[in-house]
């Protein structure tokens, strides 16, 4: 009996042990992204399934850029961190991008439905054991697309996957208007020399009742090559100026977040989209400010 009680403590032992050394390693991996980053993206249509014969495919986009990844808070269970894009040479061309957010055996998800609605989902807890959720946020920290998954380390290779549905991504709703859902395929995976952001996208037509139809299909390619900090000084320093009312734009959309409810947006107020009402606001305005141009957006 006593040789049966010392072997489960030692299988115990050994388990735990396991368990918080992959949480070290899933979080290292995920901090890993964070930094000074010179970027290629890359897009191309591979694949259309579309029966009109006049259709056209979106056009290879090939872009490159700077970028700086701000690791804004590092819990246990939760890693934030904000992408800033460098457009040129002055504070100015400081482009407030992305913001991606891990959380540890998260249970609570607003998936993207179509148009600007996300829909509130709760899981088991055993669904989600030792995986860590991506949730991805707009420029403006609404919500955009967000999934669950194992961050995997095996064969020299440390990477994340999951599939989820998104919204239309500036390179596309701009120029297109045949489809609302983009089904991505996202793959995280750290190299040597930085990061990849790979994708397997699938670009879907929703209507309510209906089966969704599969326009066409596209592969992304983002390659983040790590280069020394100080090339992005200008976005640190931007950032320095400007956190503090975008702390409270985060704060503001946790309210919000935390009702745990389906999200419908207004497109426009004024003919104005939310990112550009709250890119005009200065860093020293008010959470009263910030809360007034939020719940203007938000349809009740």
């Amino acid at each position: 009996m006593k040789k049966i009680a010392f072997s489960l403590l030692t299988t115990l032992f050994i388990a735990t042990s396991y368990g918080q050394n992959k949480k070290e390693e899933d979080q290292k991996a995920i901090k890993s992204m964070c930094g000074c980053y010179e970027v290629q993206f890359n897009f191309a249509e591979t694949f259309s399934y579309s029966k009109d014969s006049l259709y056209k495919k979106s056009p290879v986009k090939h872009d490159t850029a700077l970028e700086w990844v701000e690791l804004l808070e590092d819990q246990p269970n939760k890693i934030v961190m904000q992408h800033l894009l460098i457009t040129g040479k002055t504070e100015e061309s400081i482009v407030k991008h992305w913001r991606q957010d891990w959380l540890f055996e998260n249970t609570e998800f607003y998936n993207f439905n179509k148009e600007t609605t996300w829909n509130f989902k709760k899981v088991n807890s055993k669904d989600v054991k030792g995986q860590w959720t991506q949730k991805v946020y707009q420029v403006d920290d609404s919500p955009r697309y967000e999934g669950t998954a194992t961050w995997i380390h095996a064969d020299g290779r440390h990477y994340w996957e999951n599939t989820t549905d998104a919204p239309l991504p500036r390179r596309e709703h701009t120029i297109r208007n045949d489809y609302n859902v983009l089904q991505r395929t996202n793959v995280h995976e750290i190299t040597n020399y930085g990061w990849i952001h790979d994708q397997d996208n699938s670009k879907i037509v929703r209507k309510d009742n209906e089966k969704d139809v599969l326009l066409a299909q596209e592969k992304g390619h983002d390659v983040y090559t790590k280069v020394a900090d100080s090339k992005c000084k200008l976005a640190q320093d931007w950032w320095a100026k400007n956190n503090t009312v975008w702390k409270k734009v985060r704060d503001k959309w946790e309210i919000v977040f935390s009702k745990n409810k389906n999200l419908s947006l207004h497109k426009t107020v004024d003919k104005q989209p939310l990112f550009m009402s709250l890119f005009e606001l200065k860093p020293d305005d008010s959470r009263e400010e910030v809360n007034k141009i939020i719940d203007s957006y938000i349809i009740n």
